[in-house]
């Protein structure tokens, strides 16, 4: 387990607290269309986190080729239809590179900046020339106004939030407090009808232009916010801008 990180209910839990079997249940959003609408058709895409491939499928689904990266082999069992590799994000380096990088689930908002800088050399090392790169961000008010929770899965109260219809679950964000330089120890309860999991992480808030400061630092550049609160982001090598 990494440290600063946590995980507890049924099944495997990965070294940053995420649970195997949870992760298989979640339903995945939006993501695959906002995804296919901002790459070209068929691109191969290295997927960096790919967990049990809530995301990968869906892909595949749409006519692209992915290459799932996650340092939980126990993850990865549950991927089907993809190249796998098991390794941790910030020491992959596959001699390869890829039309389209991925790094989603928030992970470029890890708590130790050293680790944030293994993840954004790892994009540049893999984006082929032209490609680019897709970024999650943590949304607005992320760590504030906590507790609160969100229903899935069944039928939602007013606006999405409070108590979850027997047939789905609750998503409950419990706390976020601080730990020093920055850094945030978020807790997060997963409660089902027949199971709880619990996950606590380690994450660093970034402003928008805290954010964009990090992607200089590793070479890349905002290319396009591509969903309205800009949890989204389409980057591009520097070196590639400046070639145009």
């Amino acid at each position: 387990m990494r440290e600063g990180y946590e995980g507890t209910g049924p099944g495997a839990i990965t070294p940053d607290g995420c649970a195997v079997e949870l992760y298989s249940r979640l339903p995945i959003g939006q993501e695959p269309d906002i995804i296919a609408a901002a790459v070209p058709a068929g691109a191969h895409i290295l997927e960096l986190g790919s967990g049990v491939g809530r995301m990968t499928h869906p892909l595949l689904e749409r006519g692209f080729t992915v290459t799932a990266v996650d340092e939980s082999a126990e993850m990865l069992e549950r991927v089907q239809g993809a190249r796998t590799i098991c390794s941790p994000i910030e020491d992959l380096d596959l001699g390869e590179t890829f039309d389209v990088v991925m790094l989603a689930s928030f992970l470029v908002h890890a708590g130790d900046i050293e680790v944030r800088r293994g993840l954004l050399r790892t994009c540049v090392r893999h984006v082929a020339p032209g490609g680019s790169v897709l970024i999650q961000r943590e949304g607005e008010n992320y760590h504030t106004n906590l507790p609160r929770e969100r229903s899935e899965m069944g039928v939602p109260p007013a606006e999405g939030w409070g108590r979850v219809d027997p047939s789905g679950f609750t998503v409950r964000m419990v706390s976020a407090e601080p730990v020093g330089d920055g850094v945030n120890s978020v807790r997060a309860e997963y409660v089902f009808p027949d199971a709880v999991w619990t996950q606590t992480f380690l994450a660093r808030p970034l402003t928008q232009d805290q954010f964009e400061e990090a992607l200089a630092e590793a070479g890349l550049r905002v290319d396009s916010y591509l969903t309205p609160d800009r949890i989204w982001v389409r980057a591009v090598p520097v070196a590639a801008t400046a070639a145009e």
